[in-house]
């Protein structure tokens, strides 16, 4: 039997416990869950196709496939994206979970995930009998290990840390990969929600005509609707590119059973070719994280990296825990850091998804508590 280390999430309950006990309630910013409506226009998409008597495919409409493709061109700078070379998943953690196996992977095989990184990756390689190395550059990999490296995982931007990857750096990855036959994964479901120099400015993908060179020969991009358009409760995203390997997942993927249901297909597509409630949904996020900022680096808190995404990723320079602890005795709750390798000791993750009163009520909090203790909020 496989087993599994325990879930980490449930380390946190003693601190949800004690934030909890906070007379005026807890503010829970450690899960980034999205807590604002799903447009009308995706539900109405939805319900428009709840007469699905049939079984969907599990290589998705056809309908569905060019919207995607259509989608990386005008949104990632991805051109010539063949929709046969697409696939809807059942949400894109299954697949980070589920790919090493789908891959053939095994005994002996390296999956590469990045140094913060989210559980996942490592559990993916797990279920498939190989073995997880934490690596940023594979240049600082031994020479035994590099040479047994079949799967990159790459996060850009990335969870938990906010860090993009730039158009230079991830063109060097793939040379790299390809140099060691490697197949990089990119799991770029973030990539809508740039801040500062990423703001209005499109974050490259792996399948970005600049990074790529127009050749998808190896590189998978893997994306999720859940957070640029609140579909978490869907499980609605996909994964593209590799055309000489989408053939394989796809039929695999039909022996399992692995099927995106046809209505949330149909919302999908839908939702693919309406850009207006996407931005509608980063001006909340935009709003809530302007809020926390300040905040937090009023509570001593330093932000770093967070150049996208829904999270703040700080640090108090001192251990997670603690950061944990005293953040629960103003009833916030925040995800410790140490949950995603070990280079996140010392560090909490912020989120962004909770209400904007819920967001107020920390910052209020955060503030009142700096100004207790000597600090000055700015």
């Amino acid at each position: 039997m496989l087993i599994l280390p325990d879930y980490p999430w449930d380390a946190l309950a003693p601190y949800q416990e004690r934030a909890g006990r906070h007379p005026d309630g807890v503010v829970n910013l450690s899960i980034g869950t999205p807590v604002d409506p799903t447009p009308a226009l995706i539900r109405d998409a939805l319900a428009a196709a709840a007469d699905a008597p049939g079984y969907p495919t599990t290589h998705g409409t056809a309908a569905l496939r060019r919207a995607i493709a259509d989608w990386y061109a005008r949104r990632r700078n991805t051109t010539g994206l063949d929709p046969a070379h697409v696939m809807p998943t059942v949400g894109s953690k299954e697949l980070v979970a589920w790919l090493p196996l789908l891959l053939g992977l095994g005994a002996g095989d390296v999956v590469v995930r990045p140094l913060v990184a989210y559980p996942t990756y490592d559990i993916g390689a797990q279920l498939a009998g190989a073995e997880s190395v934490a690596a940023d550059d594979l240049d600082g990999l031994d020479p035994a290990v590099r040479g047994r490296v079949k799967l990159i995982w790459v996060n850009s931007p990335g969870n938990p840390t906010g860090i993009v990857r730039g158009v230079d750096e991830l063109a060097s990855l793939v040379a790299q990969a390809r140099s060691l036959g490697a197949v990089v994964a990119s799991d770029e479901c973030y990539a809508e929600l740039g801040w500062g120099d990423w703001d209005g400015v499109g974050i490259p993908g792996i399948l970005d005509d600049r990074v790529s060179g127009s050749d998808h020969t190896g590189l998978l991009s893997v994306y999720s609707l859940s957070k640029q358009s609140n579909l978490a409760g869907y499980r609605a995203a996909f994964v593209a590119g590799a055309p000489e390997l989408m053939p394989h997942l796809v039929n695999s993927r039909k022996h399992a059973g692995m099927i995106v249901p046809h209505p949330v297909q149909e919302a999908m597509r839908v939702a693919l070719g309406d850009d207006r409630h996407v931005a509608e949904q980063k001006d909340r996020y935009r709003a809530r994280r302007e809020l926390l900022v300040p905040a937090l680096e009023a509570f001593g808190l330093r932000i770093e990296h967070s150049e996208a995404g829904l999270y703040l990723w700080a640090t108090a320079g001192e251990d997670t825990w603690t950061t944990i602890g005293r953040l629960a005795d103003l009833g916030i709750v925040a995800g410790p850091g140490t949950f995603y390798g070990e280079a996140g000791h010392g560090f909490v993750r912020i989120a962004l998804t909770a209400t904007d009163e819920r967001i107020a009520v920390a910052a209020d909090r955060l503030k009142v508590a700096a100004h207790a203790t000597g600090r000055r909020a700015n």
